[in-house]
């Protein structure tokens, strides 16, 4: 084991449904499931995604975020403390114990049966806002710096709340979550952290190829 692990405290899947005022199709809301889950290349077992360019895939396979981060927003945005619990965010995997600092991008987890590589943060969306009502949301999420974090399933298994969540594989020391979603929120990516990011083990392909585009820019514009 590589770092201290976390605990699955809950686990939620979704359905495609119409969502807030402005009935977007969306899987954002999602219910707890009681008993293992299976998972498989593209997620969990009764998980849906409503838009595949910008949510699912191999990359975005499993949405994990961090159990102690509900009392947070529950202190911040009070209005909406009723629905700021475990599954609030739209989270599969709500895990105890880990966090956007404590969890690396590339680290490979064992989780029940299953195992799932950290890929990267999660970026905020507007269904959020329609989600909550609250078009101010969004801006909060990216300012809170709690986003959560994407898996890759490496190995298809089984998952059951209570399972730990067991990093046996650390690649990139200096690149925790968080690190990576201040890099993601920039408006610039310097060229030196443009070169890391290419060669970030485990990071999703969408952002390895975001850097080479970029440093082709770079390139040209010398």
């Amino acid at each position: 084991m590589i770092a201290s692990p976390g605990k699955v405290a809950s686990i939620h899947v979704g359905r495609v449904a119409p969502l807030g005022a402005k009935r977007v199709w969306s899987a954002f809301v999602k219910h707890a499931v009681t008993g293992p889950v299976d998972i498989g290349a593209l997620g969990l077992d009764g998980d849906e995604q409503a838009d595949l360019r910008f949510h699912g895939g191999p990359d975005k396979a499993v949405y994990g975020y961090g159990a102690e981060a509900y009392e947070f927003w529950r202190t911040a945005q009070p209005q909406h403390a009723a629905r700021l619990v475990a599954g609030g965010m739209g989270e599969n995997l709500t895990i105890a114990g880990l966090d956007e600092a404590s969890v690396n991008i590339g680290d490979r987890v064992r989780v029940g049966t299953a195992l799932l590589q950290v890929t990267e943060p999660r970026q905020p969306c507007f269904k959020l806002a329609l989600a909550f009502d609250d078009p101010k949301l969004s801006r909060a999420f990216t300012r809170s710096g709690r986003c959560g974090w994407y898996y890759r399933v490496l190995e298809p298994g089984r998952v059951a709340a209570g399972d730990a969540c067991d990093c046996v594989d650390r690649p990139n020391a200096d690149w925790p979550v968080s690190r990576m979603f201040e890099i993601v929120m920039a408006r610039a990516i310097g060229r030196d952290t443009l070169v890391e990011m290419v060669a970030i083990e485990g990071l999703a392909d969408g952002w390895k190829i975001k850097a080479l585009a970029g440093l082709a820019r770079l390139r040209a514009g010398n």
